[in-house]
């Protein structure tokens, strides 16, 4: 299983390296640029239109469609806004530096066009038949505005399957694994327990469809953003000095990456931006065509109408959620904190056939400081510490290393077991220092900052916001698989399509992945592939969604629309 396991992860390394080429990167931000000056700035009506819409000023029960303009809100806000605003920034931050937020805010700002694009694209040619149950995606697009209809219908059935791919990964496994790392670490309950009680409880919701999700969404979604949030502004209050050098490290790490520093071993330019991109893209969904799913169920007559209040989301998600967790990463010193502990020698790496590996090496306990944070060591814990070897990393900058272990019990206390490693040729392995650090992954290293403040509050904030924004997540998500999986084979698949997707929740939780890096590579695979077709699809059809955007904008400067229905 291992074997196999380490071929997947090499296999998906391979895959994302194409997919996530920084031509892709480039092509992103340039059609969100396009729709930008092409819309004249529509994150400004995003801004004050939008925020006029979902208070319901414009709302009318006649109008077709299954939810009102702030549930559809709500819904895709309950995919976008989750554990890729608290785990995926953390790790965009671990191994792409603080100017890895920078590229986030870039995103943000122009991913704000491209969901005002292609939900309006969505809603103009969105499948009414049954006014209670719309069904609405890039898929209907594509299938019904190419005169080439067969054309159209494998274009479609080519972003459902992109779609059911990212529903897996990144929007239920991502998900499921984060939360059963939190409750595993923060109560000690195992991962496949953990993984038991979300399928119940996503199951339990999604089996009532959109309307049950939306209801859900529109009560989840408000209560559980401001309980982070207020957390959030809580930690920087107390570190409300540090704020000013903490925007300009930001904005100066994104051009001159910052140094190796800590359990931070460097990043180059590269990196930053990579991560930065490929974590925004992946926590807004940007250009991805997800949620114009859930926007498509909206009650309206006006296609650009709920396009202008899909503008808000990456606005919510990123410049806002995702902001003010970075800053608590950063302010909080986690990104680049020192060891839990330190070894009373350095170890000594014995050259194995083609790997390196360490003895087993007994655990100091950790500091008073850190153990007043996170507690004493436990078997099972993830460790690493810092070595140097070969030629200078392309994506570090430097020729540092992590080196991972698994902290293990014997009859003589607690050791450290060590992954062995690959070396360049003519290359030997020294460990550069004697501190061992403890393994945050995603979420984990969220709650970790949380904790340097206010211990105790990280654990507790986390855990709960992980379980409220994974179900959350994870049940809009399963709506965007449903309705790829309808325009596919129609309605007779999508009971086993709910059950197939609680199964996925258990494979997750089942302690397959254990690495930020395996992490990653499963929630690139998804986003990375709906946007290889979901905007090219934008582009063909942006000039009817701009028609439609000005002439929808003349009439409500011309006041057209009647505020007070």
């Amino acid at each position: 299983m291992e074997q196999f396991l380490a071929g997947l992860n090499d296999f998906l390394t391979a895959v994302n390296a194409v997919i996530w080429h920084d031509v892709v990167l480039y092509a992103v931000l340039g059609v969100g640029i396009l729709f930008t000056v092409w819309s004249g700035f529509c994150q400004y009506h995003a801004l004050t239109h939008g925020t006029a819409v979902v208070t319901g000023k414009y709302d009318d029960k006649d109008d077709p469609g299954a939810i009102n303009h702030f549930q559809a809100l709500s819904a895709a806000l309950s995919a976008t806004v989750g554990l890729g605003n608290i785990g995926g920034v953390a790790v965009a931050i671990a191994l792409g530096g603080p100017g890895a937020m920078f590229w986030m805010w870039v995103i943000g700002l122009v991913g704000m066009a491209l969901k005002t694009t292609e939900v309006t694209q969505s809603m103009l040619f969105r499948n009414t038949d049954n006014p209670d149950n719309p069904h609405g995606g890039p898929m209907w697009v594509v299938g019904h505005g190419l005169k080439n209809r067969k054309l159209g219908r494998f274009v479609g059935i080519l972003f459902c399957i992109t779609l059911l791919i990212s529903t897996i990964t990144g929007g239920n496994m991502f998900q499921a694994w984060n939360v059963g790392v939190v409750t595993r670490d923060g109560l000690g309950i195992p991962e496949q327990a953990v993984g038991v009680i979300l399928a119940i409880l996503v199951g339990m919701t999604i089996l009532g469809g959109i309307k049950r999700i939306g209801a859900v969404a529109g009560r989840v979604v408000p209560f559980m953003c401001v309980i982070y949030l207020v957390a959030a502004a809580y930690v920087l209050l107390l570190n409300v000095g540090e704020l000013p050098g903490l925007l300009r490290l930001i904005v100066e790490s994104a051009f001159n990456p910052a140094e190796a520093s800590g359990a931070f071993v460097g990043a180059t330019f590269g990196l930053a931006f990579l991560w930065g991109m490929k974590r925004a893209l992946f926590s807004s969904e940007a250009g991805q065509g997800s949620s114009p799913i859930a926007h498509s169920a909206a009650k309206t007559h006006e296609a650009v109408r709920e396009g202008v209040v899909a503008g808000l989301e990456p606005f919510i998600d990123t410049i806002v959620v995702a902001t003010l967790t970075s800053l608590v990463i950063l302010s909080s010193g986690a990104w680049n904190r020192n060891g839990e502990t330190q070894l009373p020698q350095t170890p000594t790496f014995v050259q194995a056939g083609d790997t390196w590996d360490l003895p087993d090496t007994p655990l100091p306990q950790k500091t008073a400081d850190a153990a007043a944070i996170s507690g004493d060591w436990q078997a099972n814990d993830t460790v690493f510490l810092i070595a140097k070897y070969g030629a200078t990393s392309e994506d570090t900058g430097t020729d540092l290393h992590r080196v991972s272990g698994t902290v293990v019990k014997q009859d003589a206390g607690l050791v450290v077991d060590w992954e062995p490693i690959e070396v360049p040729k003519d290359s030997t392995p020294t460990v550069v220092q004697t501190d061992i650090y403890r393994d945050y992954v995603g979420a984990a290293l969220t709650s970790h900052a949380f904790d340097r403040v206010a211990p105790g509050l990280g654990k507790w904030l986390v855990l709960v916001a992980s379980w409220l924004f994974a179900i959350s997540t994870m049940i809009s998500w399963s709506y965007y698989g449903e309705q790829g999986v309808v325009y596919m084979v129609g309605e007779k698949a999508v009971f086993p399509y709910k059950i197939f997707y609680c199964l996925c929740i258990l494979i997750a939780c089942g302690g397959f992945i254990t690495t930020e890096t395996e992490l990653d590579n499963l929630t690139a695979l998804g986003t990375g592939v709906m946007l290889w077709v979901n905007i090219p699809i934008m582009v063909v059809f942006g000039a009817v969604a701009m028609k439609a955007y000005r002439g929808y904008m003349q009439k409500l400067k011309s006041g057209e629309f009647n505020k007070n229905k």
